[in-house]
């Protein structure tokens, strides 16, 4: 089955939200303030890192011992405002995921939407333990690497929520561009896993501890040269990967949506790429940080959107819907030619 372009807005938008729900459009806006709460608090949690403020609150939940807010004089009152601004901001995103969750059940969405949410709303609270541990544990790179994942993972989900949103509830699944191109997107993301994996161990035995008071102890034990130039060389692999994924889109007549995806895909790697060199090249400078870590989840973003292209629920050319999904690539056709 060959693939082709589908251009029709009336055969991949949702259906009207019922008159007492959320529309369609409101939906996808609470969707959007979640992707970017999501990617935002990685940026402010890279600024308590480059300004020493990690340990401005040296407890949790309180900022310091029997205070939930920072105490004149316990720690610099600039890192306490930093480090007790970014604990705030948890529950602003929290407050972003309560919404989505709000709107696809009052509009009474899929299944599929509802575990995106409440997913969204489950990663902000692991999230929160995480912080707890990194602050008992003295930031330790480790337990700071595995508060920056998780995050690239909500990027994730809240994007696939932002994305899957727009599509009708009861549309046929619909293959618009061939499983192997599918394949080597699964390929692609696992590359992009594996940059974000080495390039918190780049961070994780770099000078930027998170706190002025800690210095190099508790940081990784291995070269911070010869680790960027691996974390440099599997950025490489992705963006080639991402290249050919973006090649076979063109030559398979994908969507035109998906193939600019992909090119605005592209577009942000070669951007993260020069914030990169940057930072190597000139050791990397506190300044730099914040737009290193915010690009990494806009890559991680659109690598979703990209992937989402792939299997879309969408109407048939007649304007009916399938009551139920199909599963398996064997049984979800492609879009026809």
């Amino acid at each position: 089955m060959s693939t082709a372009n589908i251009s029709s807005p009336q055969r991949s938008t949702a259906p009207a939200a019922p008159s007492t729900g959320p529309s369609v459009k409101t939906q996808r806006i609470v969707a959007l303030i979640l992707l970017v709460c999501q990617g935002g608090i990685t940026v402010s949690g890279s600024i308590v890192r480059v300004t020493g403020s990690g340990l401005g609150c040296v407890t949790w939940p309180n900022c310091h011992p029997g205070s939930l807010v920072p105490i004149q004089g316990a720690a610099p009152m600039l890192h306490q405002a930093i480090e007790f601004g970014n604990r705030l901001l948890t529950f602003v995103v929290a407050a972003a995921a309560i919404a989505s969750i709000v709107v696809v059940h009052k509009a009474q969405r899929r299944k599929e939407l509802k575990v995106y949410a409440w997913a969204g709303l489950a990663g902000v609270f692991v999230q929160a333990l995480i912080g707890a541990l990194s602050v008992v544990l003295k930031l330790s790179w480790w337990s700071v690497a595995i508060h920056f994942l998780p995050s690239m993972v909500l990027v994730w989900i809240a994007a696939m929520l932002f994305s899957r949103i727009n599509e009708p509830d009861d549309g046929t699944p619909t293959r618009l561009f061939p499983a192997a191109v599918r394949t080597l997107a699964v390929v692609a993301t696992v590359a992009l896993s594996i940059v974000l994996l080495t390039g918190t161990f780049v961070t994780g035995s770099g000078t930027h501890s998170g706190d002025a008071g800690v210095g190099m102890e508790g940081r990784l034990g291995v070269d911070t040269y010869g680790m960027a130039i691996i974390h440099a060389v599997c950025m490489y692999v992705y963006l080639a990967l991402t290249l050919i994924v973006v090649f076979l889109l063109h030559r398979t007549g994908a969507p035109k949506v998906a193939k600019k995806a992909g090119w605005v895909l592209i577009a942000c790697i070669v951007i993260q790429w020069a914030i990169g060199v940057t930072q190597f090249y000139l050791h990397i400078p506190r300044w730099t940080v914040p737009f290193h870590v915010g690009m990494s989840s806009v890559v991680t973003a659109f690598t979703a959107l990209l992937w989402a292209h792939g299997l879309r629920r969408v109407e048939n050319e007649d304007g009916s819907t399938a009551n139920t999904a199909q599963r398996g690539d064997e049984n979800v056709p492609a879009a026809k030619g």
